[in-house]
């Protein structure tokens, strides 16, 4: 099969082989096709891959933040100069087209590697002065082993976003990419090697559920950094707390649009269509919710649909199509299944809603009027190209139905009204927020969100914080009194 790895895992700076664990199978979303078969790891896979981590990570540590930087900058600069090979596997690995994933896959990994690469030589205590002539300072230090478990829908790049500030910091990390998408990550960790990577630094194991939760409640393990699904990150962040592990959990979302009537329509609906049908709606951020102001909702609606024929929905290998299928047959079930109560619901279906006839996951881009609150599709994350589009009239009012959710990841308004638009995102319980725009994540930026779409943050300096520990020291320069 032309993209079978050459075995499973990649551990100890090599690829390893167990086929004593489950078979796993990559299939193309595009045909339906096996393209690769994989097996999950043992008992013994994880042993081998934590003691690999945890033999690394002292002596990665003790190099020099330059050091650490300047391996993450060569894999940084090799991952370019392969973006199209990485992107092709990408695209069989996900469906998503390749003219997404040439220019949002593995240049965002890149992305993060040159951004810590750069800022590990930066990673400093600081001098405290005291009165008297006593003084603290703190040091920097890595936390030990790190346990990476990645999402289906960017696998290269979440690869990349635990794994940069991980090894910037100087630990050492096992990743686990999800079963649906088990390719990427191994050319991350080829590469990493490739660019002067200790062995061990970085590995990579294949697995479902159980692998995963075997390395999160390992006592090897410092921190667990998680990308998924919220009921995934409520049993994650559970095991990891029984352990005291530092953790990172970058969950979903049913994050609110808001569109004023005095924005600029175009713009409106571009920030729409790439908050709803980027990568065929499967993004943890994606605006689901639009509200529109009621006076402009059926010219808002109107343009949609006009920009919406002009989807090109086909072979995701071909660089003039936009819109490819979902990752597996499931979660396209799944969203035809979203689809379907939304129109037992009331919700008046106006573009798309079906499988489209061909080989593949194909659902047609779809679009739902008159959403109110209370309704299914309003209220649960459904991780496909469902838009629900929701009537309003005043801010007061779109405000308090925005928040009205249990997920805070993103939310993004569109308004010509400056002074408006700060004070809506101001106002957003959510953590990554867009005025004028929607779904950017520039690495230099924090990523992540509040109430249950998460803890913690990706990316910008704040991830560093995220994957180290300060130690304090006190330093007494007079003569040390006791009462007795």
């Amino acid at each position: 099969m032309k993209f079978q790895p050459r075995a499973s895992h990649f551990i100890d700076g090599e690829y390893v082989e167990d086929t004593n664990g489950t078979a796993i199978e990559v299939i193309y979303p595009a045909t339906g096709e096996v393209i690769a078969r994989l097996h999950s790891a043992t008992p013994v896979i994880v042993e081998q891959a934590l003691n690999s981590a945890k033999n690394a990570q002292a002596a990665w540590a003790a190099l020099s933040g330059t050091e650490r930087g300047r391996i993450l900058r060569r894999a940084s600069d090799i991952m370019r100069e392969r973006n199209y090979d990485l992107s092709v596997l990408e695209t069989h690995d996900t469906g998503k087209p390749i003219q997404e994933t040439t220019v949002a896959d593995a240049t965002s990994g890149a992305d993060a590697l040159e951004y810590f690469g750069g800022l590990a030589a930066s990673l400093t205590g600081e001098h405290i002065p005291l009165g008297g002539g006593d003084f603290v300072y703190t040091i920097r230090e890595a936390l030990g082993v790190c346990v990476g478990i990645g999402a289906w829908n960017y696998p290269t790049q979440i690869a990349c976003w635990k794994g940069a500030p991980a090894l910037a910091c100087g630990n050492t990390m096992v990743f686990k990419p999800s079963e649906t998408t088990p390719l990427s990550a191994l050319k991350v960790a080829e590469i990493l090697v490739e660019a002067g990577a200790p062995k061990g630094v970085y590995n990579v194991i294949q697995g479902y559920g159980d692998v995963g939760a075997s390395l999160v409640t390992d006592p090897r393990v410092a921190k667990v950094s998680l990308t998924g699904s919220v009921p995934t990150g409520r049993k994650v962040y559970a095991a990891a707390a029984d352990g005291m592990k530092h953790v990172t959990m970058e969950l979903g979302g049913k994050s609110p649009m808001i569109v004023f009537d005095d924005a600029d329509i175009e713009n409106a609906v571009s920030g729409a269509i790439l908050g709803n049908f980027y990568s065929s709606g499967q993004v943890c951020s994606n605006g689901t919710r639009v509200f529109v102001q009621k006076s402009i909702k059926e010219a808002f609606l109107k343009r949609l649909s006009e920009r919406l024929d002009h989807a090109k929905i086909g072979d995701p290998m071909d660089e003039n199509v936009s819109f490819g299928p979902m990752v597996s047959e499931n979660q396209m079930n799944i969203a035809l299944g979203y689809i379907e109560k939304g129109k037992a619901e009331g919700a008046r279906l106006i573009y798309g809603g079906e499988r489209i006839d061909r080989d593949g996951y194909f659902l047609q881009p779809t679009v739902f009027a008159d959403v109110t609150d209370n309704m299914t599709i309003a209220r649960e994350e459904i991780f496909g190209p469902v838009m629900s589009v929701l009537d309003f009239e005043t801010e007061e009012e779109v405000m308090a139905r925005a928040n009205d959710t249990e997920f805070g990841l993103a939310a993004g308004v569109f308004t010509n009204d400056l002074t408006r638009a700060h004070r809506i995102v101001a106002g957003f319980e959510a953590g990554t927020c867009y005025i004028n725009t929607y779904n950017l994540a520039p690495v230099e930026a924090p990523f992540g969100g509040s109430k249950m779409s998460g803890v913690g943050r990706e990316n910008s300096k704040l991830a560093i914080n995220h994957f180290s520990e300060m130690k304090t020291v006190y330093v007494s320069m007079n003569d040390v009194e006791a009462p007795y």
